[in-house]
């Protein structure tokens, strides 16, 4: 008895299809959040005439967006009302704590969409097309809109690393936090550890920020902060902890190392480095999220990539550090690299 052949999916262009166009999501998630239709969907206009008044647009224009909207997971439909999905609720409501809309407009601000657009330059040079040095150049005004827009998203991962370090026993704990933004890692620290004192360094205009969130989190007292670039200003010495989040991945190899050996020489006798890194698997393609930050740092850096465990490894060590972990927290998809001096 012969066995029956299998029946194999047809072969078509629809992956390709759908990655010309993905262009259209990204901006009909930017119009949506521009005219407040996630609010309006969860004050209960659900249905084109209601969102039209309340959004100041057509009915068809809303019809066809909420419909499209629908199809990319991020609402609901029944008959001609539609709704939110839980994301887009916990995420996109301008009325929600956790409210993302912020960040997606810093995402697809003009200048980063200007870096993708010049990616076939990008890949023949190896580098962004941007300038020099991309959005590394000194004291670029992109990163105040960053530590503003991206807050809400890093609350999340700035309470794990507090928790995954501990409070120390409430020791006096002195805390560097390189390239600071928000300010956030090193402000869960101080709430969590009363008699920790943070030390930010940032440009002077980002700082600004973090000093206004370390005011409002009631720790603004145990703020000090360094202004200039990292690899040149004196970072001081005696600190516990030196935290590096997401800050390593926008520079190549060798300028890493220097900053970690100047991290070394600024930590404490067994004092930890911490570092929060898209980090890929050995293969580079997965897990998905993590692989996929290398084009983000293609397109807008000089020379910054997602590095592995294993290259982030022999970075700190060559640095001086004698080891390296790697642990997962639980609301970022990044990873914490906690190295001990």
């Amino acid at each position: 008895m012969s066995a029956i052949p299998q029946m194999q999916s047809p072969i078509t262009p629809e992956r390709i299809f759908q990655a010309a166009n993905a262009f259209q999501l990204s901006h009909a998630l930017v119009t949506a959040l521009e005219l407040n239709l996630f609010s309006a969907l969860a004050e209960g206009h659900t249905d084109a005439k209601q969102l039209a008044l309340r959004c100041q647009a057509s009915e068809r224009g809303c019809r066809i967006l909420c419909d499209f909207l629908t199809i990319n997971g991020l609402l609901t439909k029944n008959e001609d009302h539609w709704g939110l999905t839980p994301e887009a609720a916990l995420f996109l409501d301008r009325k929600s704590p956790a409210y993302l809309g912020d960040m997606v407009g810093f995402l697809n601000a003009p200048d980063v969409m200007r870096a993708y657009e010049g990616l076939p330059d990008a890949v023949r040079k190896g580098g962004t097309i941007l300038n020099d040095q991309g959005t590394v150049t000194p004291d670029n005004p992109i990163w105040v809109n960053f530590a503003r827009n991206m807050a809400p998203m890093m609350a999340g991962a700035a309470q794990d690393i507090a928790g995954l370090l501990g409070d120390g026993a409430g020791a006096p704990w002195k805390v560097l936090d390189i390239a600071a933004g928000h300010g956030l890692f090193g402000i869960e620290i101080a709430k969590q550890n009363p008699q920790a004192q943070i030390v930010a360094l940032d440009w002077a205009a980002v700082l600004e920020v973090a000093k206004e969130n370390a005011e409002h989190f009631g720790v603004i007292d145990r703020y000090d902060t360094i202004a200039g670039n990292a690899f040149e200003a004196d970072l001081g010495s005696g600190y516990d902890l030196v935290l590096l989040t997401n800050f390593l991945h926008h520079f190549d190899r060798a300028t890493c190392v220097t900053l970690l050996r100047k991290c070394f020489a600024a930590l404490k006798p067994g004092g930890r480095a911490v570092a929060l890194e898209f980090v890929p698997n050995e293969d580079r393609i997965s897990p998905p999220s993590n692989a996929a930050f290398a084009m983000i740092m293609l397109a807008t850096t000089p020379a910054g990539d997602a590095y592995t465990f294993s290259e982030l490894e022999s970075m700190f060590a060559e640095a001086g550090f004698v080891s390296t972990e790697m642990k997962q927290p639980q609301h970022s998809p990044e990873r914490v690299l906690i190295s001990q001096r």
